[in-house]
């Protein structure tokens, strides 16, 4: 039997031998990639976590003890070895298990992770809740995989370092974020330092001293000759300097290494802060060899690593080619990401301008201020981000972008729900937030024809803060692009029966629902918005005179233009078809506008409702 099917938990992982765990280990990476060929899912990460994970699994009992994960999509191996191999058929599908840690899938998910760099953050106020209402367990945070390029992860590591709270952070370096050490002096040294015997001996020779009368003063003081000593031949970690016990950097796959100083970080009860090295990949050579292409993935064929059903071109490809264009055309002209060149388009971009494009790493409220300078200094910064992750940077889209009016385009990738990472990374708040900015132009187009059209305006001709809103994917039923620069909505089909006014790709979801009401005898308007900033003057004139007007969405209930509309038109009776106001769980994006209605039959089927009733 293979031992992967007999581990539920902490208890089943003890009772190995070392070369069972190895075994599974082994088993761990078959699974991976066997289950995640047909799911898709997030490979590269996990494949290069499995011994990390089932060392940390087997130290503690994350039942009890508290295992934070920075970013979530790092989790899957925990998942596997608690209790949930048999639901990975689901990953990621509407009803199955997120790929992202989830508190209501299982108590051994401490916290839900899907935006990174919290993770030190969050276990510090477990670590503090512990102390303060005097229970006993232990708590781990894992940080990696870029993570730790964030500014929030350093505010974490700071307060964790000076707190004296029993903590436990794991650097997993996978080259993506932090150097290596270099030179032997400090690889030998490091490795005394992180080595099992030389930490026991450093326990031991602590007692003893304790125990003999002014040993501990004679501890100290040969404690700050040693750290002198050590200072003079090897440079000091930051982490070091804030007040942790560093110790590392250490493979991270060596399993038995792991649990050894795993067991005697433990002991120290002091922030201790362990320095991981990982290869992304590990085990799967496309995956090795490709880690950012593994990185989060669809249907792969296993023996070739090719990708299966990949799409053609997409919003993403659009959106970098044009950039592209528009950079040999005008020399201002740069790109801002924050850690996702390849995810965001630009890596054609980067070839092509390798000066005018800063990957900040997983910083941005950094990358928009940033981008704030570049235009007070006359650049033309557009700063490509996902809809979710520009939710971190508000603040300084108000001071240092909008209060100034600088022109900064923000191009908002994954704008609307993006399906199978599910709660946290829908991009369905940006227009929200972006419309309370004053001076804030919001632009929707529905087709890559017309986001070229719409960000090359934004880049050439306007001048100003503007954000290019896109989803993931590519081109819907609707190609062309109805944008010149002027016009602020346009009406795709008219009728009295019913007015549906919506934006962007939700266009399509409007034209399906005008169709089935039409075979029904009733025939509708369908307006679609082009910038978000609408008077009742643009929306009036192509009204019809008659007929419930309906706002159809793909955002939160309180993020979208349903109540400015509804305000702009006080006079005639307005209704709002959107998310609603929970998180919206994971699935395909087509499961979800079923689900939570606003496919085109459920569309379809509330105005005929609404007009049964009127009647």
């Amino acid at each position: 039997m293979a031992i992967l099917e007999t581990i539920q938990g902490h208890g089943d992982l003890i009772k190995l031998t070392p070369q069972q765990q190895s075994q599974l280990c082994s088993e761990i990476r078959e699974f991976l990639i066997a289950n995640i060929s047909q799911t898709g899912g997030h490979l590269a990460s996990n494949l290069g976590v499995v011994e990390l994970t089932v060392a940390l699994e087997t130290v503690f009992d994350t039942n009890i003890d508290r295992l934070v994960f920075d970013v979530g999509h790092q989790s899957y191996v925990h998942k596997l070895l608690t209790g949930r191999q048999a639901d990975f058929s689901r990953l990621r599908q509407l009803g199955g298990i997120a790929g992202f840690p989830k508190p209501s899938e299982s108590d051994s998910d401490s916290f839900v992770a899907g935006h990174a760099s919290s993770s030190v953050s969050i276990a510090l106020g477990m670590a503090r809740a512990r102390t303060l209402q005097n229970q006993a367990y232990d708590v781990c945070a894992v940080i990696g995989d870029g993570a730790a390029t964030g500014g929030m992860a350093y505010e974490g590591l700071n307060d964790a370092a000076d707190s004296s709270e029993p903590l436990i952070v794991i650097l997993n370096d996978n080259e993506m974020s932090i150097d290596r050490n270099v030179g032997g002096l400090a690889k030998h040294l490091s490795h005394l330092r992180s080595s099992a015997d030389y930490l026991g001996m450093k326990d031991r020779y602590r007692a003893f001293l304790g125990k003999l009368p002014g040993g501990k003063g004679f501890y100290r003081f040969t404690s700050r000759v040693k750290n002198r000593i050590k200072r003079l031949l090897l440079q000091s970690t930051i982490f070091e300097n804030m007040g942790f016990i560093y110790l590392g950097p250490v493979d991270g796959h060596d399993l038995q290494e792991l649990i050894a100083l795993l067991r005697s970080a433990n002991k120290m009860k002091r922030p201790v802060l362990i320095h991981v090295i990982t290869q992304k990949g590990r085990g799967y050579k496309f995956a090795e060899e490709k880690p950012s292409q593994f990185h989060g993935v669809g249907r792969f064929d296993v023996d070739s690593g090719e990708m299966i059903g990949k799409g053609k071109g997409s919003f993403s490809d659009t959106f970098g080619a044009t950039l592209t264009e528009l950079a040999e055309r005008d020399s201002r002209v740069c790109a801002i990401t924050a850690a996702m060149p390849a995810g965001t388009g630009l890596v054609r971009f980067i070839k092509k301008h390798p000066n005018r494009c800063f990957d900040v790493g997983i910083a941005e409220e950094h990358a928009v201020s940033m981008a704030g300078g570049l235009a007070k200094q006359g650049m033309v910064p557009v700063v490509a981000l996902y809809s979710t992750f520009l939710q971190r940077s508000f603040d300084q889209i108000l001071q240092d972008i909008c209060m100034l009016k600088l022109h900064v385009v923000l191009a908002i990738d994954r704008a609307g729900l993006v399906g199978e990472d599910g709660e946290t990374h829908h991009g369905v708040f940006d227009v929200g937030f972006l419309r309370q900015a004053p001076g804030m132009k919001i632009l929707c187009p529905a087709s890559c024809a017309e986001l070229k059209c719409m960000l090359s305006w934004a880049v050439k001709d306007y001048n100003g803060p503007v954000a290019v809103r896109y989803p993931r994917g590519g081109d819907r039923s609707y190609q062309e692009s109805a944008w010149n620069g002027k016009d602020k909505i346009v009406c795709h089909r008219c009728g009295d029966a019913a007015t549906i006014i919506t934006y962007g790709t939700m266009l399509e979801n409007a034209m399906q629902a005008a169709e089935i009401l039409s075979q029904a005898g009733r025939e509708v308007t369908v307006l679609r918005l082009l910038d978000l900033d609408v008077k009742k003057d643009d929306i009036a004139r192509l009204l019809p005179k008659s007929g419930t007007v309906w706002v159809l969405e793909e955002t939160s209930e309180s993020s979208g233009i349903h109540q400015q509309i509804a305000y702009e038109l006080s006079d005639r009776h307005v209704r709002g078809l959107n998310l609603g106001r929970e998180y919206v769980t994971h699935g395909s994006v087509q499961e979800l506008y079923k689900l939570l209605k606003l496919d085109g039959e459920s569309v379809a089927q509330a105005i005929f409702k609404e007009a049964k009733h009127e009647n």
